[in-house]
């Protein structure tokens, strides 16, 4: 596997044979295992999918040596099979080459071989049958065994160390200088950051965005070859290329956008300032064609998204995004170029390393998650968190500060409030928001003696519709619910 990895770093940086099998797993497993993973990983599901995978390839290896002892030659048909499980693996990837369908069958071979070598050294060991006696086979056998162990350590640490290396796709980024934009983002209104201890930042730091997507390895596309397609229902299919797109009059603006898979209280959900150029001014220099109701974004790593016509083409800040809070996109989250599309969930809506949009019907095609039991359109619900106190966490008697954030992208928050124990809801006081497209901080000190309390928050948007009490999961459309607290007040 060591050595697929490394062959990969050289013939096919942007798919492996692990991150085949590991793409093809994300795309088979059932809606509620990625919810289930999501929930207990958070951002941490591709570190845990990985370990997982080498859990099941180190039992498949010893049942491989095992067999190859005992039975002769079965061992080498586990290997066999699960090469051939790695280039169909390969075969069902949108990055899919000759080369690498070829890795996944390459490595077995050597797999193989060396699994013989192996077993060899093991009988002769057994047998005795080295001059010298059982001692000279025995070290004869852990001397074959720890050469080839480190050899194979060797390989992961260049695999590693050459994927990144190699990848001129950091050096890219770094050398891209981002235009100056023909429409500023506003300037953050006074009060829009409450200054309380422990709430979420108004503006999330690239490092700290959260991550969730199906790419088990960050697609690395160099912005010199990226260009995006406008295809389907159009008068005319447009291409356009990076430089093309960063001499457009490009519009920053703050945006929070949010994962359907954010459960009540989440922290799925980040705010940043994104640099861009209107996807309306796009699509209307192809001309989508009456009927159309829907856009399939297509990723370069095969991942779709269906996101409806008209939250495209209104007065919305939909853009192409370059630039995330002053800087080119980091690389995992969609260099170079990436949708964010405001009052939307990502998996409708906000497509990484973005290379095609098909003007289509939702009657026609459908986005990845759709056929896996979601909803076909992803509004984002109004929502609100608790960030501070934290649940379970003792606070002294007295006055104590809660706050945290609300959201309602697109429409706007109105009102927050509290109530402690299911008792009236008090109005917390509302932060000034950057805009309607993302959350806002709030704060409320309440007097509590010492006890033990339930604490919940609720948001009301700006046309007056509150947030939905009763609770629902993710599935199918983005969980309802209000966030719930119990904080124990110490004398």
């Amino acid at each position: 596997m060591a050595l697929g990895e490394l062959l990969a770093g050289f013939a096919s940086p942007s798919l492996s044979p692990l991150t085949a099998v590991g793409g093809a797993v994300i795309d088979a497993v059932p809606p509620g295992v990625k919810d289930w993973a999501v929930s207990v990983f958070g951002t941490a599901d591709k570190a845990a999918l990985l370990a997982g995978m080498a859990l099941v390839i180190g039992v498949l290896a010893s049942l491989a040596g095992v067999l190859e002892f005992r039975r002769g030659y079965r061992g080498a048909a586990v290997v066999g099979i699960f090469g051939a499980v790695g280039a169909v693996a390969v075969l069902t990837r949108a990055q899919m080459t000759p080369i690498a369908v070829a890795l996944p069958l390459v490595t077995a071979v050597v797999a193989v071989v060396l699994l013989r070598f192996l077993i060899g050294k093991l009988r002769e060991w057994n047998a005795g049958t080295l001059p010298g006696g059982p001692g000279s086979s025995r070290r004869s056998f852990l001397q074959a065994l720890a050469g080839t162990a480190a050899v194979s350590a060797a390989a992961g640490v260049l695999a590693g160390a050459w994927r990144g290396a190699t990848n001129a796709v950091s050096d890219a980024r770094a050398r891209i200088t981002l235009p100056v934009p023909a429409s500023p983002a506003p300037p953050v209104p006074a009060g829009a950051d409450l200054d309380v201890a422990g709430v979420t930042p108004l503006v999330t730091p690239n490092r700290e965005f959260y991550r969730i997507d199906t790419a088990l390895s960050v697609p690395a596309v160099n912005p010199d070859n990226w260009a995006l397609k406008v295809t389907g229902m159009v008068d005319r299919e447009i291409q356009l290329s990076y430089a093309e797109l960063l001499a457009k009059p490009l519009t920053e603006r703050h945006i929070t956008i949010a994962c359907v898979s954010n459960g009540v209280g989440g922290d799925l959900i980040g705010n940043a300032r994104w640099l861009g150029w209107p996807v309306r001014e796009l699509l209307a220099q192809a001309g989508p064609h009456p009927g159309a109701d829907m856009v399939l974004s297509r990723s370069t790593d095969g991942w779709t998204a269906g996101t409806p016509l008209e939250v495209l083409t209104d007065t919305r800040d939909a853009l192409l995004a370059v630039g995330m809070n002053g800087e080119p996109l980091p690389l995992e989250h969609g260099f170079p170029v990436r949708m964010i599309v405001p009052g939307l969930y990502g998996y409708v809506s906000a497509t990484k390393w973005v290379t095609e949009l098909k003007v289509t019907t939702f009657a026609q095609d459908a986005g990845y998650w759709t056929p896996r039991g979601w909803s076909e359109r992803g509004p984002v619900k109004t929502s609100s968190r608790i960030d501070v106190p934290r649940s379970g966490r003792p606070v002294s008697a007295g006055s104590v500060v809660f706050a945290g954030v609300a959201w309602a992208q697109h429409t706007g928050i109105g009102r927050v409030e509290l109530r402690i124990n299911r008792g009236p809801w008090r109005e917390a006081e509302l932060a000034a928001g950057l805009s309607a497209d993302t959350w806002y901080q709030w704060k409320l000190a309440v007097d509590l003696t010492p006890g033990q309390y339930e604490v919940q928050v609720r948001a009301t948007d700006l046309t007056g519709k509150p947030q939905e009490e009763t609770e629902r999961p993710p599935e199918p459309d983005g969980a309802t619910g209000f966030h719930t607290v119990r904080v124990d007040v110490k004398s």
